[in-house]
């Protein structure tokens, strides 16, 4: 025997009224539905609208810089290709220009006394080697970049890089790189594993660049001055004017320098320089036995 479900009246209203519902409107809708229905159909029609527009933009507070707004507070106008200033060496990099006076000769280390006579030493051998014909061996020749402070002014030019929250800079020779995080807290020099390098953090001071490194190999030497693990260096990096920028250094070191060691390196502008690949490949120079001077090695 087939049994059959009777439908009532109010079983197909709502039915209907399931089918006649738009979205967003409540089914059945009962007495006044002609109302309810219309109101329905225009809460729709501005949902709908609403969701082609897209959501609500927020209005920009004070705060919330446009991006070109941004782009000033990143760049201070450091940013291209550098070159030491005065040239080193007459021919080697771009045109000379009239710029401004170059900075005075670097002081010799500040360093205590019983380091002072040994520098002194050492430093006369490496000027007989020369005067000889004799190059001196030394990190360059055992393919090893400058590291700092030195790389500040290598041999070849350097590219600046102003990125939000950091500053790079690339140096051509050994294509050393340093990178400066901006706003970042000084790490502790017992803290720093040693790099060529270092670890540097900034901050800029109006439209200076102030920079702290530390935690520099200790076999990294500038002008091959010995230096501890609490070797800082402290960095103000600002431009001259449009073409030139310069770069106050200071070294302190409370185990080997007697007071803060300080000078300035400048640069100019080099406008379309690109920095070039450098590689330390098949270097055959060794130190020769008793005299300290490079020698090339053939044959092997």
């Amino acid at each position: 025997m087939t049994t059959r479900r009777v439908t009532s009246s109010s079983d197909l209203r709502r039915r209907r009224g399931s089918r006649s519902a738009e979205p967003g409107c409540p089914a059945g809708l009962g007495v006044g539905r002609v109302f309810a229905l219309a109101a329905c159909l225009a809460f729709a029609a501005s949902a709908a609208a609403q969701q082609a527009a897209g959501p609500a933009r927020p209005a920009r507070t004070e705060r919330q810089a446009r991006p070109a707004e941004r782009r000033s507070e990143l760049i201070h106008g450091i940013n291209g290709s550098w070159e030491r200033y005065p040239a080193r060496f007459s021919g080697l990099g771009s045109q000379p220009v009239d710029g401004p006076p170059p900075p005075e000769k670097i002081p010799d280390p500040p360093l205590k006394p019983e380091y002072l006579d040994k520098w002194r030493a050492h430093r006369a051998k490496v000027k007989k080697l020369t005067d000889q014909g004799l190059p001196p061996a030394n990190n360059y020749s055992a393919c090893l970049p400058d590291g700092m402070p030195a790389m500040m002014q290598a041999m070849f030019p350097m590219e600046v890089l102003e990125t939000p929250g950091q500053v790079t800079v690339i140096e051509e020779a050994f294509n050393q790189v340093r990178r400066i995080y901006l706003g970042e807290k000084p790490i502790k020099p017992e803290d720093a594993e040693p790099r060529f390098e270092g670890h540097s953090v900034g901050r800029w001071d109006g439209d200076t660049l102030v920079v702290e490194t530390v935690g520099v190999k200790n076999y990294v030497r500038f002008r091959d001055v010995p230096h501890s693990a609490d070797m800082r260096v402290v960095e103000r990096i600002r431009l001259v004017s449009r073409n030139f920028m310069r770069d106050d250094v200071t070294v302190t070191d409370p185990e080997y320098l007697t007071r803060p060691w300080r000078w300035t390196w400048m640069y100019k502008r080099w406008p379309g320089y690109k920095i070039q690949e450098y590689v330390c490949e098949d270097n055959r120079y060794d130190t020769a036995p008793g005299k300290g001077n490079q020698r090339l090695r053939i044959g092997d």
